[in-house]
């Protein structure tokens, strides 16, 4: 009988515990350097809004510049290594700025504490991201089957939430009686138990690197070049490309960002003019989108066991995207507060629903490259979901008021308006470009057939593989060879037509053609 403190395996749960160790570290971590950033190093001055800004930006560019390359390094090496070196990197270096900041602030100049704290904010984001796609490659490993990798992804982003509901309320008290130094070393210390949760970790032996794969001992071809960094990563991205599965995914994803990016940006201002409600009651605003997070990604892996991941993903965006639409028109506080309650639980749905998509579409050895594709670009749509709808905001649509039909509207409700209609948008396209919608309940944690999960291309490459194996057993010579070579080759195209053929109009039916919350954290 499996214990009643498992997550979905035991593996999977140590992988759990140790990322909800780390996340609460990041949160209280990311919270202590902006206040102290804003009420110690540039406390009176008049750049202080730049100066924490600077560290929100270092997290940026450690996304969009190491980001795409790190995934081509998370494919040729042990996935396992790589989290426990990337812990004890990350590790180290909040332990050498925790060994500084015990010099008196005056000690060194404001420039140089900000340059410390921008480096180690962006070495500790670049190690992220050698970190996440290693993590979201043995997850696929480790977790099998639709249902339970959306539940998987479920428990991560509630873990996530929780970690940011209860890690700010811990770096004030940290920060202010007892010092900076006993907040950074908190963090320090929960890259210290996420590794020993990770180090415990038992991953199939199938799970191995790219470049881990020895040649037989009868093999008498000569080695071939590894190939370069550019070229494998070029490899990568053509694979996206070519996978319009893939490619519709994160078409969703940009236009999810573009549509509730603005939501991030602007709802303070939505709050106090449009809510009419005081600036120290926006905390609760967060409060409900973070209770509605955590209920959203603890009932996605139901959702999606019940709808299927394909349904459950534009199901979600088109009532997101109308709960955003009746958020826009609101007028009241309370009203307000339920109203982001319920948009965020689809919303997070969403994400969870992608999780199980993603991993089937991606092959094993192309993993880290996917994702290195794929967050990277969502990223910058979110920027730029923020810079376009602050200048709206503040410029193009500054002076917009009016009322049609006795509906009024100002700036800000109308940016949401059309936000929510384009995530709409966004869900109806979704509905006609992801696939097999109508079989995508069958079974409980299976891939469906004609999907792009890694079942289906079992059953095309199993015939070839054993007439593969049973060439190298009973031929002699370089002919034998030369035929097991040929097999393998052909199964290997066949499992790739199948991945990228499977979102061909004629893989739906009944008229449907064939498809991406940040705050700051390392992970």
């Amino acid at each position: 009988m499996t214990p009643r403190l498992t997550l979905i395996n035991r593996d999977y749960t140590r992988l759990w515990f140790g990322q909800a160790v780390s996340s609460v570290g990041d949160a209280v971590f990311s919270t202590t350097l902006v206040l102290w950033v804003a009420t110690v190093l540039a406390k009176d001055e008049s750049w202080a809004p730049m100066a924490v800004s600077g560290v929100l930006m270092a997290s940026s560019v450690a996304v969009l510049g190491i980001g795409p390359l790190a995934g081509v390094f998370v494919d040729r090496w042990d996935k396992l290594a790589t989290l426990l070196r990337t812990e004890v990197v990350r590790g180290a270096l909040v332990v050498v700025l925790t060994v500084v900041s015990f010099l008196p602030t005056d000690a060194l100049p404001a420039g140089v504490w900000l340059a410390l704290v921008y480096v180690t904010v962006l070495l500790l984001h670049a190690a992220g991201q050698f970190f996440s796609p290693a993590r979201f490659a043995i997850l696929a490993d480790l977790v099998k089957g639709d249902a339970d990798r959306a539940r998987a992804a479920g428990i991560g982003q509630a873990t996530g939430e929780t970690a940011w509901i209860i890690g700010p309320p811990l770096a004030a008290p940290l920060l202010f009686a007892a010092g900076i130094q006993w907040a950074l070393l908190f963090n320090a210390l929960s890259y210290a138990v996420s590794y020993v949760a990770i180090r415990s970790i038992d991953v199939p032996t199938s799970a191995v690197a790219a470049d881990g794969r020895k040649p037989a001992p009868d093999d008498s071809r000569p080695a071939r070049q590894k190939p370069s960094l550019g070229r494998e990563f070029a490899d990568g991205v053509r694979f996206f490309a070519r996978s319009r599965f893939l490619v519709v995914l994160l078409l969703l994803a940009v236009i999810g960002q573009f549509g509730i990016g603005a939501l991030s940006t602007l709802n303070v201002f939505f709050t106090t003019d449009n809510l009419d409600a005081d600036a120290h009651l926006y905390g609760y605003i967060g409060m409900a989108m973070g209770v509605g997070g955590i209920t959203g990604a603890l009932s996605g892996g139901r959702v999606v066991q019940w709808l299927g991941a394909r349904r459950s993903t534009w199901i979600s965006l088109l009532v997101s995207g109308v709960l955003l639409i009746a958020y826009s028109r609101q007028t009241t506080f309370l009203g307000g507060i339920a109203l982001l309650f319920v948009f965020t639980v689809p919303l997070t749905v969403l994400n969870t629903a992608m999780a199980p998509l993603l991993l089937a579409a991606a092959p094993p050895d192309l993993r880290g490259r996917v994702m290195a594709v794929f967050y990277p670009v969502t990223k910058l749509a979110s920027m730029l979901a923020a810079v376009l709808s602050g200048w709206l905001a503040g410029s193009v649509l500054t002076d917009v008021a009016g009322s049609v039909g006795g509906v009024r509207f100002g700036p800000i409700d109308t940016i949401f308006a059309v936000s929510g209609s384009i995530v709409v948008l966004s869900g109806v396209f979704a509905w006609l470009a992801l696939p097999g919608t109508e079989n995508a309940g069958k079974g409980s944690g299976e891939d469906v057939a004609g999907g792009p999960g890694e079942a289906a291309s079992e059953v095309t490459r199993e015939p070839e593989g054993e007439r593969a194996g049973e060439a190298a057993r009973t031929g002699a010579g370089s002919d034998a060879r030369k035929e097991a070579e040929r097999l393998s080759e052909t199964a290997a195209e066949k499992a790739s037509a199948l991945t990228v053929d499977v979102t061909s109009p004629a893989a739906g039916s009944r008229g449907h053609r064939p498809p991406d919350h940040e705050r700051g954290r390392p992970e």
